[in-house]
């Protein structure tokens, strides 16, 4: 197994998956934002080449958000220290703050606005997991059971998946796992619609008495399917 590292917890968010009635993957991405977060100002924070990422990367908006709300405030202000302090070395010569801005600084100021290191971390470490629920799907009888107790993959993710399957295994391996998958997807797309159905119907007074069934939380549950979860 090339991703042997990933096994564990690419086996448990798919075991999960069957309870909590989530997408696998978004729950991997949760989990997996989580623990970079708590390292970048944990452990990772005081270590120099970490810190010389996350000077040349920085974050982006929600991870700035994400980082403010843990309320790790002097962990934050030292990251933040030695971030400024670098900018302030590089954009010296290029006169930010002048009327005509050095075309180095505008060039950094843009790679900086497109980066972020945690996002970086967990697309790094995700990639690796689409490949290992490939593998794992082919290999492991008892992932293959967890598989079968998912009940959706969110669009985004089964795009992934199905483009990790088709790098990783053979054309019959891959055939068997996009037929299972598309099945999950189909069934729960179909489910899902009329679930929505039914909650537009309840606005009608005519449907006053027609059960709500699942239909509750078709709204939520339709955007988490198309775009995936935001954490």
């Amino acid at each position: 197994m090339k991703e042997h590292i990933y096994t564990i917890p690419v086996t448990e968010a798919f075991t999960a998956a069957g309870e909590t009635k989530k997408c696998p993957f978004c729950a991997l991405r949760e989990k997996l934002e989580r623990d970079e977060l708590d390292l970048i100002l944990g452990a990772s924070m005081m270590e120099p080449d970490i810190r010389a990422l996350t000077n040349e990367l920085g974050f982006c908006d929600r991870h700035y958000s994400k980082m403010f709300e843990m309320k790790n405030r002097l962990g934050l202000a030292l990251m933040l220290e030695s971030h400024l302090e670098s900018l302030k070395k590089e954009l010296k010569t290029g006169n930010i703050f002048s009327r005509d801005i050095g075309a180095k600084s505008v060039e950094r100021i843009e790679k900086l606005e497109n980066s972020c290191y945690v996002c970086d971390r967990i697309e790094e470490k995700i990639k690796k997991m689409f490949t290992t629920a490939a593998y794992l799907f082919n290999e492991e009888k008892e992932f293959r059971a967890a598989f079968e107790n998912v009940r959706y993959f969110c669009l985004p993710h089964y795009r992934e998946y199905m483009l990790a399957g088709k790098r990783a295994l053979g054309k019959d391996d891959y055939a068997e796992l996009v037929r299972a998958a598309n099945e999950k997807v189909t069934a729960y797309l179909n489910s899902l619609k009329d679930d929505i159905s039914l909650f537009c119907k309840k606005f009608d007074y005519r449907f006053d008495d027609l059960p709500w069934g699942e239909s509750k939380d078709s709204v939520e549950r339709s955007i988490r399917f198309l775009s995936g979860e935001k954490f």
